[in-house]
């Protein structure tokens, strides 16, 4: 099975065994899974995004408002990279799995859109997206691709057409409420799911970092693939720290081929 060794093999087994079984399974994936897609995470250790910068000077609400300068200084390379990345293995499995009715939502913390760009329909974008963007002023929402080339080429800042306002990205900063439609929903998936699997997060970032908990303390199974531990290690059914571009596409041929 993709050269995993017998330990990791009978955990995929076991995990597509779950999947089978289960009636309403979700997923909650986190920047892990779009790192193999070329996307920095955050807290790698040397080659996070928080490595280089500090999170509360570049990606807060207070800077944005202050200084929106910086802020898009420190988010246009960011937007370049997100714009060039295409879903990669654990995308695609995932959307794979769900066309086939196995897997009924994902809830993401990631803001790239590549569930969508993988042909995933039920997602749940708890920290936003730069798909879109709102005016400070005026509050109108707009599709981001008319500002997103001036922005990267040239360091245009983005302001709306009806009102002259600087235009926010609809991402959540530091120091900023969930969208709460996205949120109230993630929410409600954790609440009913007989089976959560997680997938490249840390699980350090709360509120989404407790959705496992409500999963848990609801009788739900819980599957946690990523590099490195995280807190709920112990309560997982099913465990594996490794690649989740090599495991989830394994895990999804368990499921649908056998």
């Amino acid at each position: 099975m993709n050269n995993f060794n017998e330990r990791v093999s009978k955990s995929i087994e076991f995990a597509g065994e779950l999947i089978c079984k289960s009636k309403h399974a979700v997923i909650l994936t986190g920047a892990g899974i779009s790192t193999p897609s070329g996307i920095p995470d955050f807290r790698s250790e040397g080659t996070g995004l928080w490595s280089y910068d500090e999170p509360l000077v570049v990606a807060s609400l207070s800077t944005f408002r202050y200084h929106p300068e910086l802020f898009y200084e420190w988010m246009r390379p960011l937007i370049s990279c997100i714009l060039n990345a295409q879903p990669n293995p654990a995308h695609l499995a995932i959307a794979r799995m769900e066309q086939a009715g196995y897997i009924k939502a994902i809830i993401t913390q990631n803001i790239d859109n590549l569930h969508q760009k993988a042909g995933s329909r039920h997602v749940y974008e708890t920290h936003g997206s730069i798909q879109s963007m709102s005016c400070t002023q005026c509050f109108q929402k707009t599709a981001s691709d008319f500002f997103i080339k001036p922005l990267i080429e040239a360091g245009t800042l983005p302001v709306c057409q009806k009102c002259g306002g600087l235009l926010k990205p609809d991402v959540i900063l530091f120091g900023e409420q969930m969208p709460n439609t996205a949120w109230q929903t993630a929410q409600k998936a954790a609440r009913t799911c007989d089976l959560m699997l997680v997938a490249g997060s840390s699980l350090e970032v709360l509120p989404v970092a407790g959705l496992p908990m409500q999963a848990l303390d609801r009788g739900a199974h819980l599957i946690i693939i990523n590099q490195t531990p995280t807190y709920l290690g112990v309560r997982a059914d099913v465990l594996i720290l490794e690649d989740v571009a090599r495991v989830i596409p394994a895990i999804a041929e368990q499921v649908l081929n056998g």
